[in-house]
């Protein structure tokens, strides 16, 4: 007998504060506001996963930021050198005469070799690290 009394009380007393439980309608709110959350959540999400990513983007890995004084000033000698090489095949587009010479140029890691053929101006890049060629062919007028 007392072991139903100890049964039934628990049960007696869920059922006495039961009576004045009430519930409300459960809303669905996206986070995400590529499904129509926040907009602000936006930063939040981001940052979380990024500082969940494990991985890093190996052409971030030498930025210039890292780079010393001297490779820094290489650097910018060789764009300098790049951008006047550029400017010299635009102004042979326009007239080869007054343009390029023939021959071979080294500019860093760059071999620039000038060839006139019978179609024109030739210039073959040549990236001695990687082995990479590029070829450039400016037509005779």
């Amino acid at each position: 007998m007392f072991k139903k009394i100890t049964t039934l009380l628990p049960l007696l007393f869920a059922l006495c504060f039961m009576t004045d439980l009430s519930a409300q309608q459960l809303v669905y709110r996206p986070i995400n506001p590529a499904f129509g959350g926040d907009t602000f959540n936006y930063q939040w999400l981001l940052q979380s996963a990024e500082a969940q990513n494990r991985f890093e983007d190996p052409a971030n890995a030498a930025s210039l930021d890292d780079l010393s004084d001297l490779d820094s000033f290489a650097d910018g000698l060789n764009r300098q050198l790049l951008s006047q090489l550029s400017r010299a095949l635009l102004n042979a587009q326009i007239n080869i005469n007054d343009g390029l010479q023939p021959g071979t140029f080294t500019f860093g890691n760059l071999e620039v070799e000038v060839l006139e053929t019978l179609n024109g101006l030739v210039v073959n890049i040549l990236d001695t690290n990687t082995g990479d060629t590029t070829q450039v062919v400016i037509p005779n007028n």
